[in-house]
């Protein structure tokens, strides 16, 4: 169903709050499917590839090459982003949406049909570096979008950060699910988790594809993109021009992520190495502490984003950086312990850091943007994180741990990282109180 602009402006209050209602849902039901399909792909690596497509290498160096195809999506990712941010400000947010939830369900899926190294030797591990390239490329189109789809059917600024942080649910909802079904297969399958029990989870993502698509057909197009249609106001080269008119919201962007990018991977992918192999506790109390980690995360992540409308964007985000630079040492000590109860209690503490600063985070970026290269840039500056934080995050923490033999060498490259953050966010225009609607869509 296509909306005028005009039409989208004289929306009764109450529908147009119907309609914000329709596609905050939209938005966090399509990222948390998507991410979902993201994290279980995390989860198993650390748990499962190492052992079934390369199994003749080191223990740590089969690790280390499991975690090399896990880089891989993150790599994709700001392809995705180029790719679907230029048809996100070409022909909507919505079409898009549908674009890269397809794409990620399939590729998926599919995983879960791979043959491991005993059937087909190390095709088994291309193969699985091609579909993980490309759920990188479906996940690095999604963020953009879903942010937007949100956003942009605000009317004010008083709640956009709040509104703006639900697709940002769909992460800690994702992983939550994800750890969910890992959980429930290994306690299912017991002793044949590494001959099959692995594969339902991923087999199961095409079934929420179909539901995230369900819901996702029935939303409208955001006012704001209507809008610079009917004035045509659309570039012909949008992801070209954001490059040209604003790269230094795109570099500033993709540096301020990098302390909320790289430890949540620590946190939630490379704990399941390090705590089977170093600290030697059980694979289902790690997936149970992660479980409750990403609880936790359901109420800070909407929280943050509230408070960034309270208290501002850019100081809700640079607490939330000071924290987790403080925390990767609280962390590996409770960790080192190898008291079960602490290993318990600093996973489960883990993503609190992370969720102040995810939950202004989607707002802060989005709102630094022009409407009409909003999706372009956004999704470019939020995704090249991938490639220098998040991808590389669980190889440098194997790499920092093989050879310091100390998880306190992880947390000062965490506070390195907080460091760098906090200098990229404080170089950011802060437009909490601007009304974007009016003042940016326009563009200079």
């Amino acid at each position: 169903m296509a909306l005028k602009g005009t039409e989208a402006a004289a929306l009764s209050e109450t529908e147009h709050q119907r309609q914000l209602r329709r596609a905050v849902i939209a938005s966090t039901v399509g990222t948390t499917i998507e991410w979902y399909d993201f994290f279980l792909y995390s989860t198993v690596t650390g748990l499962v590839f190492a052992k079934l497509y390369f199994p003749q290498s080191d223990p740590l160096v089969g690790t280390l090459q499991a975690f090399l195809i896990y880089a891989v999506g993150f790599v994709a990712r700001p392809v995705g982003a180029a790719i679907f941010g230029h048809y996100g400000d070409r022909i909507g947010r919505k079409s898009t949406l549908i674009a890269t939830l397809m794409l990620m369900g399939i590729a998926t899926f599919l995983v879960a049909l791979v043959p491991t190294y005993a059937s087909i030797g190390i095709w088994g591990a291309i193969i699985l570096t091609v579909l993980r390239f490309v759920q990188g490329i479906g996940v690095g189109g999604e963020w953009g979008g879903s942010v937007l789809l949100s956003m942009e059917w605000a009317r004010t600024n008083a709640h956009r950060g709040f509104i703006a942080s639900w697709p940002q649910f769909g992460v800690p909802a994702g992983l939550f699910l994800a750890n969910l079904a890992a959980l429930a297969f290994s306690a299912f399958s017991g002793s044949e988790f590494l001959t099959w029990g692995w594969r339902i989870p991923f087999l199961l993502s095409i079934l929420l594809v179909g539901i995230g698509l369900y819901i996702r057909l029935g939303i409208l197009e955001t006012p704001t993109f209507v809008r610079l249609t009917e004035q045509n106001k659309i570039e012909r080269a949008p992801m070209l021009e954001v490059l040209k008119r604003q790269p230094k919201e795109i570099v500033l962007s993709a540096l301020a992520r990098v302390a909320e990018n790289a430890p949540f991977y620590i946190f939630t992918a490379f704990i399941f190495v390090y705590g089977t192999v170093t600290l030697g506790v059980s694979r289902n109390l790690l997936l149970v502490a992660v479980l409750a980690a990403s609880v936790v995360s359901f109420v800070t992540i909407p929280l943050s984003g509230h408070l960034s409308d309270r208290i501002g964007r850019k100081r809700m985000y640079m607490l939330g950086a000071v924290t987790v630079g403080v925390f990767g040492f609280v962390y590996f000590g409770l960790l080192n312990t190898r008291d079960t109860s602490l290993i318990f209690l600093a996973i489960m503490l883990s993503l609190i850091p992370h969720g102040m600063m995810y939950g202004p985070q989607a707002a802060m970026i989005a709102e630094s943007f022009t409407g009409r290269l909003r999706y372009s840039g956004a999704s470019l500056g939020y995704q090249l994180t991938s490639i220098v934080a998040g991808g590389p995050a669980p190889l440098i923490a194997t790499a920092l741990f093989a050879k310091y033999r100390s998880g306190y060498a992880i947390a000062a490259y965490i506070l390195v990282l907080a460091i760098v953050t906090l200098l990229a966010t404080s170089l950011l225009k802060d437009y909490t109180l601007k009304d974007i609607a009016e003042e940016y869509d326009e563009g200079a």
